[in-house]
Parts: C-alpha cells; structure tokens; sequence
C-alpha cells in the first residue's frame, strides 16, 4: 500500500487502529457499560473519566474540586506514580515533603491528605483496600519516580518509547498536554509498592500490596498525572509493571462535619485553607 496519496496514507493509518488499540490507554466513554467494580451506589453512567493505563504508561485528567478518584492495581504488579497541581494556578502543586512532614506520618493510608506547597488540602485519601491488610508493603512517599539514567542502567533503556519507560519521562509527557514543563516536576507519592525505612534510615523495597485500590476526593480543581512503571528501588532485574484501572466520578470536597475534618489539627487546617480558598474563586469550585 502507498502512502504517496490521502487516500492511501488514511487507509493506511486506519489499518493501525487495532494495533494501536492494543497498546495506547483504552478510554471509556463515561455513559458505557464500565466492566469492572464499582463502590456501592456508583454506577457506569455516573463515570466522568475511565480508562486503563497499561504497564509503562501514563495519563492525565482534570477533574472538579469533589470528583472521586479511584486507583486500581488490577493483577498485583502495578506500581502507580501519581502529581498533582492545582488547575485553576498549576504553580500551585503537590508538596510531598509538607505531605509527610506536616502529618506526621511517612506513610499514607486513607484518612491522610496529600498537601499543597501553599499549605491547602489537594486531596484525601478516603478509601485504601490494602490499608487494611495488616501484611501489605505500606505506599511509598519518599522516593518518587524512576529517572532515565536510573532506568538506562538497571535494564537498558528508559526511553518513553523503549520497553521499560522511566517514570519521570512518562510524567513530562504527560504534563506537556497541560503547558507544563520538566521544571515543574516536583517529587511524586507512589501508590501499590512500598519501601520500609530501618532505624538507621537504609531503604528496603517491601514489594506490591497485591490487587488492590486506593481512592481520592480533589479538594480543589486538579490536574491529575499518572504513570504506570516499576519502582526505582524494585530489585527484580527485569522491569516489572501492571496496568491501571482508573475511573473518576463526581462528588463533593471534604466540609465541616466530616470526620475527617477535626481528625487532626494539621489537617483542619489544610481543609480550611482549601476551603476559604474555592470560595473566593465561587462555591462551585
């Protein structure tokens, strides 16, 4: 078949589609019939965003302050890197640093917030399947993405379009589609994998919390991005990921009366912070 004439080159591109099909995240029209679980009262039609994301891929979304969020890790081997900036003024980003320091805890699990580098709330995490398996690696917020040197040294390549893709080349692509650039990258939460800390500070991969989800309420309009690749500090010589069931549907952010809101100072303030904050930009937002 030639190329040399539009008919041929588009009956050549439309020849890809099954190929292509195969390989690229499959994005589900929110009204379609969503073949995986659903939490309770949440149906296919009421979806905003579905899709899976396949090992050594990526993906972005924006979403409403109150949209749900939900993660899954479908066979046990996804590692799911995860940003977020704050749509309405992306130089207002995720701070794991003030995320962990500020709540105490290294380890995030539902009730925890992931924080703003403007000390608001961006999102809660309000539901974790493996946070209540006593025997699951707990998710990792020390030791963000994978880069392409790390990558091109552990298997040979960590090119987006090589077979093991670094995390942090699958996350400038997709913040390009956002007029984000490198720099305004910072460090990523890792969901799925964990890593132990001794009391000497040496870090020790602790290995995948197996099938699992962990869901997030946006507490302010996000820009959500997501790559799907291993670990930097997983041992296994060959480069490991899994897919990524991802789907989104709308609610409402976190308001006083909500337990989570008084369950720590810390975190009172953050919702308060990001509370005063849509309100000055509308209700609805």
């Amino acid at each position: 078949m030639t190329t040399a004439t539009t008919a041929g080159a588009k009956a050549h591109a439309r020849e890809q589609e099954p190929a292509a099909a195969a390989e690229l995240p499959r994005v589900l029209h929110p009204a379609s019939a969503y073949a995986g679980d659903l939490p309770p009262g949440v149906a296919a039609a009421d979806l905003v965003w579905a899709e899976t994301v396949p090992p050594g891929g990526y993906t972005s979304l924006v979403v409403a302050a109150g949209t749900r969020v939900r993660v899954r890790d479908t066979t046990g081997d996804a590692c799911a890197h995860l940003l977020a900036f704050h749509a309405d003024q992306p130089t207002e980003r995720l701070n794991v640093a003030d995320t962990v320091k500020v709540q105490w805890q290294a380890f995030l699990t539902a009730g925890h917030l992931l924080l703003s580098d403007q000390g608001r709330a961006l999102a809660t995490i309000v539901e974790d399947s493996a946070g209540n398996r006593a025997d699951a690696p707990r998710h990792d917020a020390l030791f963000g993405t994978s880069t392409l040197a790390r990558n091109a040294e552990r298997y040979g390549s960590g090119d987006v379009f090589g077979p093991s893709p670094a995390g942090r080349e699958l996350f400038a692509l997709a913040a390009a589609k956002h007029g984000l650039s490198r720099r305004d990258l910072p460090p990523s939460v890792t969901f799925f994998e964990g890593v132990s800390v001794s009391d000497a500070g040496r870090p020790a991969f602790a290995g995948s919390s197996g099938p699992a989800s962990i869901t997030l309420v946006a507490e302010l309009p996000l820009i959500v991005l997501l790559a799907s690749t291993a670990h930097p500090l997983d041992p296994r010589p060959e480069f490991t990921a899994g897919p990524l069931d991802v789907v989104a549907w709308p609610g409402a952010p976190t308001v006083p009366g909500d337990p989570a809101w008084d369950a720590t100072p810390e975190g009172r303030r953050a919702y308060e912070n990001s509370t005063a904050h849509r309100r000055t930009r509308g209700a609805d937002r």
